[in-house]
């Protein structure tokens, strides 16, 4: 039960993180007020996993190699370091990747536990990307994806607007909540995926589960709700660092970001590889910002921070996971 409770905690602080990007550029540009952003990606969030299924989640249960009596503690392990890093990372407003601070956690308990055999290490498994290696391919082609497409929509609707007046302010604003909606809807089959995978994987491990894939309603509802309350409450810095300290946006680069980072994380939930939101929206911000040759308005020492953070996230949740296992082998009897 304390894993479970832990792994709704994560998604929780995972809403800190990669959920709050769903309505980032909307509320950024003010195409949006925050409540009604919030609302709308809510109920977007919920539709992804319900609708898109639970390819993401079959992918990250599979990470961990371990007996069923050390799985909950290392899998608790994992979903404690990762959701700590969250918590760092989120204080000091800095997007971060909480798929990388999964698969950091969850790999870094599973060494500990096992040693290098206890982890999918892929990069292919069964024909597909997969395991710690499969994931990473799968994060750094979200990366330049959401800067490669964000740079070419932005060229393509400097053209398209260039002759535009005022009143196409209106229009733009309503399509970015379509876009924001998609994002959102693509975000949570991605990102409450991941926690159903974790739950489904404690449940199968302690015998009430059978597979990963019977999960059921029920937790999908929970790991979606959990995702959206954490972006309620404390989502807000990581808004303003992506609507406003990387770049500043105008409606048709609103559009362009969410539409860009929609495709992309659409795609690979389908695909069942668990990306991150913040780094395929933060990407497309940059995108949008090279694409408007305005190189010296990006604010590259937050872009630099920002890829710190990422390049930092495994390794620290790893041993922040290795560092909790003792404690929860301990509450687990192992």
């Amino acid at each position: 039960m304390a894993a479970i409770v832990t792994a709704l905690a994560f998604a929780f602080t995972n809403g800190f993180q990669d959920a709050a990007n769903a309505v980032a550029t909307l509320v950024a540009t003010r195409a949006a007020r925050p409540l009604p952003a919030i609302l709308m990606a809510s109920a977007a969030t919920l539709l992804g996993p319900l609708l898109l299924g639970a390819a993401v989640a079959d992918t990250v249960a599979s990470i961990v190699l371990v007996e069923a009596d050390e799985a909950v503690a290392v899998i608790g392990a994992g979903l404690t370091g990762a959701m700590v890093w969250n918590l760092i990372t989120w204080r000091r407003g800095i997007p971060s990747s909480s798929s990388h601070a999964l698969v950091g956690g969850l790999a870094g308990a599973a060494i500990a536990a096992g040693g290098l055999g206890a982890v999918a290490w892929g990069p292919l498994l069964d024909g597909n990307l997969g395991g710690v290696l499969g994931i990473l391919v799968g994060i750094l082609l979200a990366i330049a994806l959401g800067f490669g497409v964000a740079w070419l929509l932005e060229q393509a609707a400097l053209r398209l607007m260039r002759r535009a007046s005022v009143r196409m302010t209106g229009p733009v604003r309503r399509a970015q909540w379509l876009t924001s909606a998609w994002l959102a809807f693509g975000q949570g089959a991605n990102d409450a995926s991941k926690t159903v995978g974790v739950i489904a994987a404690l449940l199968v491990a302690t015998g009430q589960l059978e597979d990963v894939g019977d999960a059921g309603l029920g937790v999908v509802i929970a790991c979606s709700l959990a995702l959206t309350s954490g972006t309620a409450v404390g989502g807000w810095r990581i808004v303003k660092t992506i609507g406003k300290r990387i770049f500043p946006l105008r409606s048709i680069d609103g559009l362009v970001s969410q539409t860009s980072s929609a495709g992309v994380i659409f795609g690979a939930s389908l695909a069942g590889l668990p990306v991150s939101t913040s780094q395929v929206v933060s990407s497309s911000v940059v995108g949008i910002g090279v694409g408007r040759r305005r190189w010296r308005h990006v604010s590259w020492d937050v872009v630099r921070e920002i890829g710190v953070a990422w390049l930092t996230t495994m390794p620290a949740a790893a041993i922040l996971a290795v560092l909790t296992l003792p404690l929860w082998r301990h509450f687990a009897g192992v």
